[in-house]
């Protein structure tokens, strides 16, 4: 059974920073891909960063830069590194463990960035 669960999250002034965390879902070589995303009030969830298997990153255009996705196999515990938030960015932050035609979501964690 998988249950992530997500940790990190919190009110930041503007230019701020956050580590999210993840945790939960065993070892990570057990998925494809570990992704944070995101969901602002009236808008649909949107992919922020993705961490494939071999190591490959993706990243939102917008947090280039600025967010850096991380694992620590030991711990397995993926990381989400924001840096020089913007109030934009406010919303409710899902880790996500992808596999082949499956995946699990965590229950997400607010970051709220004030201006």
């Amino acid at each position: 059974q998988v249950q992530l669960v997500e940790s990190g999250g919190g009110l930041v002034q503007a230019g701020g920073s956050l580590r999210l965390s993840c945790a939960g879902f065993g070892s990570v070589s057990r998925f494809i891909a570990m992704g944070w995303y995101r969901q602002a009030p009236g808008k649909q969830r949107a992919l922020v960063a993705r961490l494939l298997r071999g190591g490959s990153t993706n990243y939102a255009d917008s947090v280039k830069g600025r967010f850096t996705i991380s694992r620590d196999n030991a711990k397995n515990t993926v990381y989400l590194q924001m840096n020089n938030l913007k109030p934009e960015e406010t919303a409710v932050y899902y880790c996500n463990a992808e596999g082949i035609g499956y995946a699990y979501w965590g229950q997400g964690t607010q970051v709220t960035v004030s201006s």
